[in-house]
């Protein structure tokens, strides 16, 4: 077998996820990125996790004073309590000897730096070192030769002692042979993105780029700066290595027996059914239709709007005859609302697996898909995470549904501007049309993989009374 090297917990939530366990210990890391893409952030949890296992840490600092980091530490509601600070200058040096120059050379800067390193690292004997950072070291190393030495003298002076490092860098404008550099040396290299689009909040996405030795979960992940949690990682959805629910589950029916009908006794569970028609057709009601009936069963549901507000669903629900409100009051329904521009697609994903993995979750609505597309700055992109959700979530045994809102209205051909018929076990296309003096709503069960399922349009009939569905009315005039 092969093996195990203990590690240590990042203190990042969800890091120690993606890389399957934390840090392997007494090595170096480098955490990179561009400026507010929440390094220190990241650093400060990294040492807190330290001393909550007791351990003695040690921020070494020749970028930020000790002020500025308790301000920084302060904004998330937390202190320094339990960490050592070590204020260092790569630039200047006060204990200049009589016949020195003033203008130091860069090698004694560099020689005095890291002397004062070892003194600290003597006098606190942390088991967790973080050095802030490697761009001041870059500006007195001019060769990339002399700039690999200093950071081998540094990773030897942690290793010597066993002391887990993680050494902050920030991205410059220098190009790739100095980023090189460092990747060959560290252990492992964490690089933190921040992107800003048009429109909401800073995009931010964290990936590891490098874990010698270790099967990590490779790729971007989402993640956010939360005031009072500091960066908060959400790993990327791997469905595959979710046990998948092979347990044998009733169909899932929506109380309206004709409509149970069209889909041959009903919806399996493990699917997903997309609901597509122009607006006011009655998508978002046979959403409610199902939660309702899943709800009524004793199954817990879970509704996800981008589009309409919690009290507008309850109110539209309740003039359908169907009240919802005190199956959540019962913690049965989980119902939550999204800003756009305030949410990203992994941030979301963490949501519905926390949900789902609560017992009897049976039914997922999201309302409306387009909706959570326009949420998110790449739609493309936004597709693919949505489908590793969607295939998640049947693995769980959970009947998922997405409300698709078509483009246009009566009378016009519309389409959707992203193909996502593909997403979908099943299809239900909701139409209105006018009929003489009146509007008329109709179903029909388009795609259906598991099953059978009639090919009939049928008239869906909205009221304060309910829903119904029924086969429409003769054309007596023919």
């Amino acid at each position: 077998m092969p093996r195990e090297y203990p590690t240590i917990a990042t203190g990042v939530p969800g890091l120690d996820q993606v890389l399957k366990g934390g840090f392997p210990v007494s090595n170096i890391y480098v955490l990179k990125g561009v400026p507010g893409s929440g390094k220190t952030t990241a650093a400060l949890q990294f040492l807190r996790a330290g001393v909550e296992q007791g351990e003695r840490c040690l921020y070494v600092s020749l970028a930020q004073t000790k002020d500025e980091l308790e301000q920084i530490a302060a904004s998330h509601g937390w202190t320094l309590e339990g960490i050592d600070v070590a204020e260092l200058s790569a630039s200047q040096d006060a204990s200049l000897t009589a016949d020195q120059s003033i203008f130091q050379t860069a090698d004694l800067k560099l020689d005095e730096t890291r002397q004062a390193i070892v003194d600290a690292v003597e006098r606190y004997s942390p088991r967790r070192v973080v050095y802030d950072s490697l761009l001041e070291v870059r500006v007195l190393t001019g060769d990339d030769a002399r700039f690999r030495r200093e950071l081998i003298g540094l990773k030897t002076i942690l290793s010597k002692r066993a002391i887990t490092g993680l050494l902050i860098d920030t991205d410059t404008q220098q190009g790739r042979s100095r980023d090189d550099e460092i990747e060959a040396i560290a252990h492992g290299v964490v690089r933190l993105d921040k992107t800003l689009p048009d429109y909401g909040v800073a995009r931010r996405r964290i990936e590891v780029s490098k874990m010698r030795g270790r099967p990590i979960a490779d790729g971007y992940h989402d993640m956010v700066i939360r005031e009072g949690v500091g960066v908060i990682c959400f790993p990327r959805i791997v469905p595959r290595v979710v046990p998948e629910q092979t347990k044998s589950l009733d169909l899932i029916k929506s109380g309206v027996k004709n409509l149970d009908d069209l889909l041959g006794g009903g919806q399996e569970a493990g699917t997903t059914t997309l609901v597509i028609g122009q607006a006011g057709t009655g998508k978002s009601t046979m959403a409610s239709l199902y939660a309702t009936a899943a709800l009524k069963r004793g199954e817990h549901v879970a509704l996800f709007l981008f589009e309409e507000r919690v009290e507008t669903f309850f109110r539209r629900s309740e003039g359908l005859g169907m009240d919802l409100r005190g199956f959540q009051e019962s913690g049965a329904l989980l119902i939550k609302d999204f800003n756009p521009g305030e949410v990203t697609a992994g941030q979301f994903g963490q949501i519905v697996q926390e949900e789902v993995a609560k017992d009897r979750t049976r039914v997922v609505v999201i309302d409306s898909f387009t909706g959570y597309l326009s949420a998110l700055p790449n739609r493309s992109q936004a597709v693919q995470d949505i489908q590793s959700l969607l295939k998640f979530l049947a693995r769980r045994g959970v009947l998922t549904m997405l409300i698709v809102a078509q483009h246009g209205l009566i009378g016009e051909n519309v389409s959707l501007d992203v193909d996502v018929s593909f997403l979908g076990d099943t299809v239900l296309l909701l139409r209105i049309e006018e009929d003489g003096h009146r509007l008329r709503r109709s179903i029909t069960v388009v795609k259906k993989r598991h099953g059978p399922h009639a090919l009939s349009v049928q008239e869906l009939s909205i009221t304060s009374d309910g829903v119904s569905v029924a086969p429409p009315p003769l054309d007596v005039s023919a």
